[in-house]
């Protein structure tokens, strides 16, 4: 766009970050950006899309729980936002290692909206705004502003586009479709088109969102009810204590007779019918896709959540689909508890209009036009909590390129948003990516409990960590690391725990030992110690899980962090921005097209690329030798 082209427009403003889109990703790059100090202006097509949940009211999950305690520990606000507005509050995994426990909340939706909203009206140099983008001016590959749909021109120097479902946006339900975002809310359809124009291919994907019904339609006699914990663990670092009257939750399962009904009318899905196209999410297949990929399968379970604390509505969690109405009555009406339901929003699948992550830089900028940042759903992910990571990441370093610093990138070794990140930007993704615990080759070390321990510190360099969280952060360590000392000089002898190890199935002692050597064993816990250890100080929660699992997986933890040293060794090692493979001799043709094309900023991220072999890398440490002792000469 040159400046007859601006001249058409009425300039309404001069900031320093735009953010397209108010989701999940939207708020945390928004936040993020005001709170490092630079003004900031957030769009979205409909306030009232502000932290929506278009699909399940919930936050968190397996692996989903790890990125919202990061997101808390660098400065974010969705931990913060969930533990204000949850309805019911479960840690999941507890049968197995401290690495896969993750937390997971019901929410209240509106309510959650809410909260965020009104951090979002508060805070310091963010304002927000009630339009749609339609177009991106860029100027020899760098981001000059954005035009609203009435035509409004607001300058900045960067923009974080996080457009979730509503780029291209169109409904599935059976014959029909639509145009149209989540929830009823209009999509951005003009914004397509201008970032063609801009070169930018664009893919389409696909996901889906199960029937919304009425409480009192249900019978919960005929389900099986999931309560909450007892003990309620908070999402945020910042709160050592919740209470709140918990909601429960309901299991019950498909059976023969729905199965028979979605087989019956296969060819009346939009996902059979071929009017999809787009990708769908392989961890979160819609009903009929999981009666069609597993016909041996005699059932499936589905939970039935509250959407809110105001309101009767409640979401069938696992029963996405794009079948017609009388479908969806149909099969949902054969399942236990949900025979005479009274369905007030049908499923439904919804397309939409995203990038492939091969085209971003570790820090989420587009490699071809400096100041266009990536996040969220835009960026191939599926999940609020993956959303949310990326538009903290996004917006931390277009606040930080704006400042003329150095980017902020997180490796996989220290955290699951590093995870997350590399994944996308170097191997891509051919379906909505989700996390999961099982992408982590560290996760002894990426627990959801030393997730503080791991980034706090980071997100106050960053200014994102205010000062009362950092003395509430080293006030922790300096309990974590005491009480830790203080079990190693406190002994028990074998008369003191002879009844306590009884209790619990423990073996006796056979002389005194340090009270740190119980606490080695996989029965006893440290909560359990208080009956032989009346002298403990009060711990809160977050210090008792950090105290408890450094101590019982010492040895797990020292070995991962000598793999982890190994890791680092070839991250150290960076390729030139400029370097073009195909002068390499060695290199095989396909790793030469694969790393031109992603353009690596190690070794260890090319040794990660598809394509690209062990032998290629070798290769390439030469390569690298080579060039050193060449340059020092």
């Amino acid at each position: 766009m040159n400046e007859e082209e601006r001249s058409r427009y009425v300039h309404m403003g001069d900031y320093d970050v735009c953010v397209i889109g108010a989701g999940h990703a939207g708020c945390e790059a928004a936040l993020a950006c005001a709170r490092m100090g630079v003004r900031t202006l957030m769009f979205s097509i409909n306030l009232e899309a502000i932290a929506m949940m278009p699909c399940n009211p919930a936050i968190g999950g397996t692996g989903k729980g790890h990125l919202v305690r990061e997101i808390d520990a660098l400065g974010g606000e969705m931990g913060l936002n969930i533990d204000k507005t949850f309805l019911q509050s479960r840690m999941l995994n507890t049968s197995k290692g401290p690495a896969v426990h993750s937390l997971r909340a019901q929410a209240d939706k509106k309510q959650y909206h809410v909260e965020m909203k009104k951090v979002l009206e508060k805070q310091e140099n963010l304002d927000i705004k009630q339009q749609e983008i339609i177009d991106i001016d860029v100027e020899h590959a760098q981001v000059r502003g954005v035009v609203t749909r009435t035509l409004a021109y607001y300058s900045c120097k960067a923009i974080v586009i996080a457009t979730g479902t509503f780029l291209g946006g169109r409904i599935f339900i059976g014959e029909s479709n639509f145009a149209s975002g989540p929830n009823g809310l209009s999509p951005s359809v003009e914004l397509v088109d201008s970032l063609k124009k801009l070169g930018i291919p664009l893919r389409r994907f696909k996901t889906g969102t199960p029937a919304r019904a009425l409480k009192s339609t249900f019978d919960f006699d005929e389900m099986e009810i999931q309560p909450g914990d007892k003990t309620i663990v908070p999402f945020s670092f910042m709160n050592d204590h919740l209470e709140k009257d918990q909601i429960p939750c309901w299991l019950s399962y498909t059976n023969e007779e729905t199965h028979r009904i979605l087989r019956e009318n296969f060819s009346r899905s939009a996902l059979f019918g071929g009017a999809i196209t787009g990708i769908g999410p392989r961890y979160c297949p819609s009903i009929e896709s999981k009666v069609d990929r597993f016909p041996d399968r005699k059932r499936h379970q589905l939970f039935v959540e509250p959407e809110g604390a105001e309101t009767d509505e409640m979401y069938i969690q696992g029963m996405s689909s794009s079948m017609p109405e009388d479908v969806q009555r149909d099969f949902y009406h054969t399942i236990k508890g949900l025979e005479h339901i009274y369905i007030t929003r049908p499923a439904y699948a919804i397309e939409y209009d995203c990038i492939d992550p091969i085209n971003l830089s570790l820090n989420l900028e587009y490699k071809k036009i400096r100041g266009f940042f990536c996040a969220g759903q835009f960026n191939g992910s599926s999940g609020y909590e993956e959303a949310a990571a990326q538009g903290l990441i996004a917006g931390i370093n277009a606040a930080l390129e704006i400042n003329g610093k150095e980017p902020f990138i997180l490796d996989r070794s220290e955290a699951y948003i590093g995870v997350l990140i590399d994944d996308l930007v170097t191997k891509g993704t051919n379906e909505p990516y989700r996390i999961m615990t099982s992408r982590a080759e560290y996760r002894l070390l990426l627990r959801q409990d030393n997730a503080d321990t791991r980034l706090t510190e980071k997100g106050y360099r960053l200014g994102l960590v205010t000062e009362e969280r950092w003395q509430k952060f080293l006030k922790k360590q300096d309990t974590v690391q005491n009480e830790i000392e203080r079990l190693k000089n406190t002994h028990v002898s074998p008369e003191q725990a002879e009844e306590f190890l009884i209790r619990h199935g423990s073996t006796p002692l056979p002389n005194k030992v340090p009270m740190i050597e119980l606490m080695k064993r996989p029965e006893i816990s440290y909560d359990d110690l208080a009956e032989i250890d009346p002298d403990r100080p009060q711990l809160t929660i977050h210090e008792k899980a950090e105290v408890e699992v450094h101590i019982k997986y010492e040895g797990y933890i020292s070995k991962q962090l000598a793999q982890v040293e190994k890791f680092k060794k070839l991250e150290t090692k960076s390729l030139p921005d400029d370097l073009d493979y195909e002068t390499i001799d060695g290199l095989r043709i396909e790793a030469q097209q694969k790393l031109n094309e992603i353009r690596p900023g190690s070794i260890g991220q090319a040794s990660r690329i598809s394509g690209v072999s062990p032998a290629d890398i070798n290769v390439l440490i030469i390569y690298l030798e080579r060039e050193r002792r060449r340059s020092s000469r």
